[in-house]
Parts: C-alpha cells; structure tokens; sequence
C-alpha cells in the first residue's frame, strides 16, 4: 500500500511529495527545496523511516518544481525522469529562478523520459503515467489504480486548475486532460495536486467551477 508524505516547500508553497511503501523503497515527485532547513528536515524524515529513495520525477518542470533536483539527483544517485517536452522549461530554469529572487537550480537533465501508459515502478507499488499537457506542454500525472491516488502536479487542484499563460500552456488542452485522463478515473480517487490541499475526483466534477459552469 503506498503512502504519502508531503513536504510544503519553497515560496511557491509546492507540494513535493514522497510515496513510499511497506518495503521502504520510495519515489520523489516535484523536490522544490529551496534552502538548507528544507532539506534537511527532508533527510531526517527519510532516516527516521529508513526509507531508501529509488526514483525521482517531475510531473512538469516550472522552477519551483525543480529547485531539489540537483540536490536529490547527487545525493541519492537519481536520473531526473520527466517528460521530453519539459526540456524547453528546463532550459529556462535558471533564468527563471533570478526573475523570482530563488536560487538557481542548476538542474541535470532529462535522462528517462516518461509517456503516456508507462509505469515507473518502487518496492511493490506501481505508478501509470498519464500523458496531461495543458499547464506545459510535457506535463503528466502519476496514477495508482491499486491505491486510488493520482499525482496531478500543476493540471488540477481543489476548485481550480493549473495556469495556462506560460509558455507551453494551452486552456484547452489543460480541459481536455482534465476531463479525459482524471475525470474517467473513480470519484474516490484521492488527487494530490503540486500546491494546496488534496481532493477527490468526485468533489472535482461536483463543484469545481471550471466544470460546472
């Protein structure tokens, strides 16, 4: 059964989660530590649980998504794994940062690139990647039929959904992705979007104002 941990990171507030389960194996999705408590309160946990780090993913690659990349990929030896359309967001990355006033996060590149229907696998859980552009053009989501969990990185949070006026991001697309890659998944599936809190399926196609109007 897999469990998750989040860590509120950053100023963006993101969301970066760990799922891990009873075998101690665990993915990191989204690391947007920014500074040095974050990070380390980041390893104490992983050391008070005897966690053992074996993959780490970006759902899309805005800065405040990546900012832990270099630090994760060095310290545990991890290839960043994403999808091959979030290059062009990668290229940007620094630029971005000194924009904002955030470090620079001098992240590796894409080494294993993610598409629709592909499964990234840890201890005895599996994640179906799920190919949901819209907020950038590469983004995905990460689904566990088995536990009812979809990780939605930037496409859809509680009563709202992701920014499409950066680039690479297309309204339509963002709807479409919503509602034929999340909305067909069961109501009950917990969503964990990259900021704010989680939801479900159901209480999104109930009262999410971009779908109900």
């Amino acid at each position: 059964m897999i469990s998750v941990e989040k860590f509120i990171v950053n100023p963006f507030m993101l969301n970066t989660l760990l799922l891990y389960d009873e075998s101690n194996e665990c993915v990191i999705i989204d690391p947007g530590f920014s500074n040095q408590n974050e990070r380390a309160k980041f390893l104490q946990f992983l050391s008070n649980t005897s966690l053992k780090p074996v993959g780490l993913i970006n759902t899309h690659c805005h800065v405040d998504h990546i900012l832990g990349n270099r630090f994760i990929s060095e310290q545990f030896g991890l290839k960043i794994m994403a999808n091959e359309h979030e290059n062009s967001n990668l290229g940007i990355a620094d630029a971005t940062a000194d924009i904002y006033g955030l470090p620079k996060p001098q992240s590796p590149s894409i080494e294993v690139f993610l598409n629709d229907g592909d499964n990234v696998s840890f201890g005895n859980s599996v994640l179906q990647v799920l190919f949901t552009p819209g907020h950038t053009a590469g983004g995905i989501s990460l689904y566990s039929e088995k536990d009812k969990i979809v990780v939605a990185g930037d496409l859809l949070f509680q009563g709202s959904i992701g920014r499409t006026d950066f680039p690479g991001g297309n309204y339509n697309t963002l709807i479409e992705s919503v509602l034929n890659k999340i909305f067909v998944l069961p109501d009950d599936t917990k969503v964990y979007p990259g900021h704010g809190n989680e939801t479900t399926v159901g209480e999104e196609k109930r009262f999410n104002p971009f779908f109900n109007e």
